[in-house]
């Protein structure tokens, strides 16, 4: 398995069960980022990309990641040393249940690019089904800790399959959650959407609902997409 190349950082993936791909680096691009933000915690960080995108996007003293296996903790880890900064990326080798339960400190911002397929089969590969089944990481637990982990300013942004949109709304709500900022994405114009990016906070607010569209055409990409991933993606 080739290392991932950005134009500011490399990302090795081979120990890894979930490998790079467009979801957590949409989230890592969409993500908003302000000089408020002083601290930041990427939850199933998996390879530590998105932890790495926040650290090239911000000036926060505190980037940290939290990854329960661990072999691709132990990789995040890698990762977060070879890039250029290492001196602001952590990576905690725990279950996010543990984590919220046990740290006191709060967060600006929590981002996550969720483990969501909660549908019944699984694979032989029992890693890749720990990456991807909602039951490693239930949309519950998420929410219930972002609300106990977040700063009174803090937001959560998180991105998830758009038939879960609505449920995850839900349970935002009776944790005091309320979505900011809703971007629905599709592959392509006429494809149906596929993902939605969440951004949620503590105030209920006038909500900011967009639509991002990745192609025009097979590798012909909007100016949408390019502008949001220029800065990551090499041949942007």
């Amino acid at each position: 398995m080739k290392p991932f190349k950005f134009k500011q950082f490399t990302v090795e993936q081979d120990r890894c069960a979930m490998k790079i791909g467009t979801d957590g680096v949409l989230l890592g691009a969409w993500v908003p980022i302000d000089d408020t933000v002083n601290s930041i915690l990427d939850i199933g960080t998996g390879t530590g990309v998105i932890a790495l995108m926040a650290a090239q996007r911000s000036n926060a003293e505190i980037v940290d990641a939290l990854e329960i296996d661990t072999e691709a903790y132990e990789q995040a880890v890698d990762n977060f040393e070879t890039s250029p900064w290492g001196d602001r990326l952590f990576c905690y080798h725990a279950s996010f249940q543990e984590f919220f339960e046990e740290i006191d400190d709060q967060y600006d911002m929590l981002i996550s690019n969720p483990p969501f397929y909660a549908e019944d089969y699984k694979s032989k590969d029992a890693k890749r089904d720990m990456a991807r089944f909602e039951d490693a990481l239930p949309f519950e637990h998420l929410l219930v800790g972002a609300s106990r982990l977040l700063s009174d300013k803090g937001q959560l942004a998180m991105i998830i399959p758009y038939k879960e949109e609505q449920r995850v709304i839900d349970i935002a709500q009776q944790v005091g959650l309320f979505p900011k900022k809703i971007t629905r994405v599709k592959g392509a114009p006429i494809a149906d959407i596929k993902r939605t990016m969440l951004l949620f906070g503590y105030n209920t607010s006038s909500i900011d609902v967009d639509e991002l569209i990745i192609e025009n055409t097979r590798h012909q990409y909007t100016q949408e997409y390019i502008d949001l991933t220029k800065d990551f993606y090499l041949k942007m």
